[in-house]
């Protein structure tokens, strides 16, 4: 209807045009023609635009949504996006689960092999050890152990065979053992030897069996041996260095050198035990416990050594015999600077330790024949053996000094 009414007035205007140009001015008819070109140019663009019938189509097929129908929709689309990283989510925590599952099964099937191949080879170890053991009182002539019955297990607790043992509760036993100025709690020490060692205070076994239960490590001796310990009056060492051919003062020496790392470990081992729970459980406390089980576990070496060395002088030379004396006579003075002074000379020595080229031309310096001096020999580089041996005389040596102080402060090690 727009378009007829534009093309009515056009066909008008133009019979108006010509009348006002015949009959009005100029300036008039100007203006008319003007008027007419933009009337033109209005009835072009609406027909570009489209017809009557296509507007009303198109308006006809077109649809309008309501706000509440976009929103219902907007939160579908929102809820279905949520549903699905929620499977995702659980899809990978499963995932993760089941790999978590997998990983705590393996190591425990690890840490049950692991604990199968200790026990395996601390069988082992305590069948060598045992079987080192009556090798030697074989050799030295002592009768042999009682072999274990067969249905007993290798974890039980130690048992009195020719003394009756009864049970006694914690808190008696601890109160017994109080009443004969007796530790009662030693370190390392299970309610089972501490019983044990009730009976054999109160009934103590004859002066003949001292060598053969010295086999047995416990409290007392740590370190199993068939040197029979002297009294602590008669432990004090001599100057002199007794001669290879008297091999009865060679035995005696051994038995004191033995007679007072025992005491220094059976010290230690007290002192130990008298701690504190809090500081047994702190790292310093756990590493001087490791520390004491180390010097221990170093020491046996030395122990087999002076059992062999009265009859086999080669198993403990002069070299390593004097020094060692020396430093235990000096240990049992309180000089311990001066024990300092001969563990260092036994350890490190004083051979010039020769660093590079040692033979630079066809001529013999002067002090080359210092480097092979035998006098000069720093054992501490001989084996491992022997460096662990020394390792554990120095922290006796440590451990002395803070148990029995000397008098004199000067005489205190660094």
């Amino acid at each position: 209807m727009r378009v007829h009414r534009l093309h009515n007035s056009a066909a008008s205007l133009g019979v108006c045009l010509r009348f006002s140009h015949a009959t009005t001015p100029t300036n008039a008819s100007r203006h008319i023609m003007n008027f007419a070109s933009l009337m033109s140019a209005a009835i072009s663009k609406t027909e570009k635009k489209g017809t009557p019938s296509k507007i009303s189509s198109t308006e006809s097929n077109s649809k309008y949504l309501k706000r509440s129908e976009v929103e219902a929709a907007r939160q579908q689309s929102y809820l279905a996006e949520q549903a699905a990283r929620e499977a995702e989510r659980i899809l990978k925590a499963e995932k993760k689960r089941k790999a978590d599952d997998d990983e705590t099964e393996r190591n425990l099937e690890r840490e049950a092999k692991r604990q199968r191949l200790a026990e395996e080879s601390k069988k082992l170890r305590l069948e060598e050890e045992d079987r080192e053991v009556r090798e030697r009182r074989k050799r030295l002539g002592l009768p042999d152990l009682p072999t274990p019955s067969e249905g007993d297990d290798a974890d039980k607790e130690e048992t009195l065979p020719e003394i009756a043992v009864e049970e006694i509760e914690e808190e008696e036993l601890v109160a017994k053992l109080r009443g004969l100025s007796e530790p009662t709690r030693l370190f390392a020490e299970t309610h089972a030897q501490r019983l044990r060692r009730y009976y054999e205070l109160k009934n103590p076994r004859p002066a003949v069996a001292i060598s053969a239960a010295l086999v047995t490590p416990t409290p007392d001796n740590p370190i199993p041996t068939t040197l029979v310990p002297v009294p602590e009056a008669e432990m004090k060492v001599a100057a002199a260095l007794p001669p290879i051919s008297d091999s009865a003062a060679r035995l005696y020496l051994s038995r004191q050198l033995t007679s007072w790392i025992t005491l220094v470990l059976r010290e230690w081992s007290f002192a130990l035990t008298g701690r504190a729970d809090a500081t047994k459980r702190t790292f310093q406390g756990q590493a001087a416990a490791n520390s004491m089980s180390q010097a221990v576990a170093h020491l046996k070496p030395l122990y087999r050594k002076l059992e062999k060395s009265p009859t086999k002088p080669s198993e403990l030379p002069d070299d390593l015999l004097a020094p060692l004396a020396e430093i235990v006579r000096a240990a049992q003075e309180r000089r311990y600077v001066d024990a300092n002074d001969g563990y260092l000379k036994l350890s490190i020595g004083k051979a010039a330790w020769p660093i590079g080229v040692t033979m630079v031309g066809i001529h013999e310096r002067s002090a080359r024949e210092k480097l092979h001096e035998s006098d000069n020999k720093a054992h501490i580089m001989s084996d491992e053996t022997t460096r662990k041996i020394l390792q554990s005389i120095k922290r006796c040596l440590s451990f002395a000094q803070t148990r029995w102080p000397p008098d004199d402060m000067g005489q205190l090690m660094g």
